[in-house]
């Protein structure tokens, strides 16, 4: 497991600290819960102390309870997968502007 110290900033300002990092997993001694993960993705910060890196467009892939210890994965979000979202919601306007179901 890797020795640093990270925070993770959430787009909404929520931050999560004294997290360590194992493989790609961060590791929390505090109760993590996934919701609040839920939209707030769009912009996050991982900072590890020394260097701070901005995400666009991530995820929560899964938030696990092991032991005593919460760990959570993040992942961002490939090109094609953006371009899904945005044809989805494309088309679920169209629907609700022609008052048509899908």
């Amino acid at each position: 497991m890797n020795d640093k110290i990270y925070s993770v900033t959430l787009a909404d300002g929520t931050t999560i600290e004294n997290l360590r990092l194992n493989g790609n997993n961060f590791v929390s001694d505090i109760e993590i819960d996934k919701s609040i993960f839920d939209g707030n993705c769009h912009f996050v910060m991982i900072s590890d102390g020394e260097t701070e890196t901005v995400h666009e467009n991530m995820e929560c892939v899964q938030v696990t309870q092991m032991e005593d210890e919460y760990w959570f994965v993040l992942r961002e979000l490939s090109e094609s997968e953006l371009k899904e979202a945005k044809i989805q919601a494309s088309i679920e306007y169209i629907a609700m502007m022609c008052d048509v179901e899908l």
